[in-house]
């Protein structure tokens, strides 16, 4: 089995993944909001999901935007009004492995 997820759904579902990918770039080509701020709002959705397999792959993308690890703490930090301590505990750990290494 496939140990990468997003691998996985592309061998299983093409059309579907070539869909999901377009409307992925769609959302990165709009213009309305900077790379940075898109990312830092991933981040914190996910975290609020308490997806950290997600908030770990999206940091370094943030970072790349010009992101610190101060707005990153803090994107995940606010997911605590939504979503309580859940996301907090489960995400800010590997997000901060990224900006120890």
């Amino acid at each position: 089995m496939d140990s990468n997820p997003m691998e996985l759904f592309r061998k299983e579902a093409p059309e579907v993944a070539a869909a999901f990918n377009s409307l992925i770039m769609s959302l990165v080509a709009s213009q309305g909001l900077d790379q940075k701020t898109k990312q830092l709002i991933y981040i914190a959705m996910k975290a609020a999901m308490g997806d950290d397999s997600a908030v770990k792959a999206h940091v370094p993308m943030a970072k790349a935007a010009g992101a610190t690890r101060e707005e990153v703490v803090d994107a995940i930090l606010m997911t605590l009004t939504v979503s309580g301590i859940r996301g907090v505990v489960h995400c800010l750990p590997g997000a901060l492995e990224f900006f120890e290494k």
